[in-house]
């Protein structure tokens, strides 16, 4: 009898190459700590609902971007997939990162847990860890290599937008708990900054995702330019501004840590103001980075 060949169902290709490898581990790997911390219901605040999100989130969004690749779906959606992959894994990473931090710190430092429940805090954390270097593994596996044509979100300003946009949103959690910019003009003027920045960032990424950089009136590569230099000029202003009107006493503000923070385990107000602080000299850093990267980039095609 001749012998059949059945066909593949799908594109099992998607799920053996080195980056669907990669993928498959980064999905278990978020099933196992988001199953440890439910096994054991040690997440019951803020901290813990965020650290939950983060590893439910990226581990549903692994499984439909391999379930895309594995049926072939990637050319019949409105998505650029060669933007979209890559800058959910970069997401992801940053995302893992900050639950990697948060959890063991809320749940085992703070609390302090003994027997089976620490033993159980201290695996979630481990398969954390585990999670983002997978998606940091992606993440360098996929980004454009030099000379390589590819989306504009696999090459370094790309990434770099996916910081920017991450810190940000850091910046915000802190900032409106509690409400830290309504004591003077100009904390009001940072706030700004935080929010234009991160809105023009944002729009950056979205129109790279959605292949819609042809809307713009202008050149997509001299438009990156201009507002990468003008997020430079105003993250640099509130680097300055803001420390001024928060821990210069001749503005009212606090140069030393209360007393009151010291019996205090988490963060307190005067905590969330230097955080706020550190995190407006890194994006001014990264915002830096991304201009120099984008200069180059208009250098090579001129």
């Amino acid at each position: 009898m001749p012998i059949q060949r059945t066909k593949s169902v799908g594109n099992t290709q998607a799920l053996t190459s080195q980056v669907g490898i990669v993928r498959l581990l980064e999905a278990l790997f978020a099933c196992i700590t988001f199953s440890l911390v439910v096994h054991q219901g040690n997440w019951d605040d803020r901290n813990g609902d965020w650290c939950m999100f983060c590893w439910c989130f990226c581990f549903a969004m692994t499984l439909l971007v391999l379930l895309v690749e594995f049926i072939g779906l990637q050319h019949r959606i409105p998505v650029s997939w060669k933007n979209f992959p890559i800058t959910f894994a970069m997401y992801a990473t940053l995302m893992c990162l900050s639950a990697s931090v948060i959890y063991p710190v809320t749940y085992i430092q703070h609390r302090a847990p003994s027997g089976k429940t620490k033993d159980y805090r201290i695996a979630a954390t481990v398969f954390s860890c585990l999670t983002c270097l997978a998606y940091s593994v992606e993440v360098t596996m996929t980004r454009a290599k030099p000379g390589e044509v590819t989306g504009y979100m696999a090459s370094v300003p790309g990434l770099l937008k996916v910081v920017e946009t991450f810190v940000a949103c850091i910046i915000f959690v802190f900032i409106s708990d509690p409400i830290s910019y309504d004591r003077h003009e100009g904390l009001k003027w940072c706030l700004a900054v935080y929010c234009i920045c991160f809105i023009l960032s944002l729009v950056v990424i979205v129109l790279c995702i959605g292949e819609c950089t042809g809307w713009l009136p202008c050149a997509f590569n001299k438009f990156l330019s201009g507002y990468t230099l003008l997020a430079v000029l105003m993250y640099a202003t509130a680097t300055v501004i803001w420390p001024i009107y928060n821990f210069d006493s001749k503005q009212g503000g606090r140069p030393r840590r209360p007393s009151s923070c010291s019996s205090n385990r988490s963060f307190c107000d005067w905590d969330k103001l230097v955080a706020i602080a550190v995190l407006t000299a890194i994006n001014l850093l990264v915002y830096l980075a991304d201009l120099v990267y984008s200069a180059r980039l208009i250098f090579i095609q001129a």
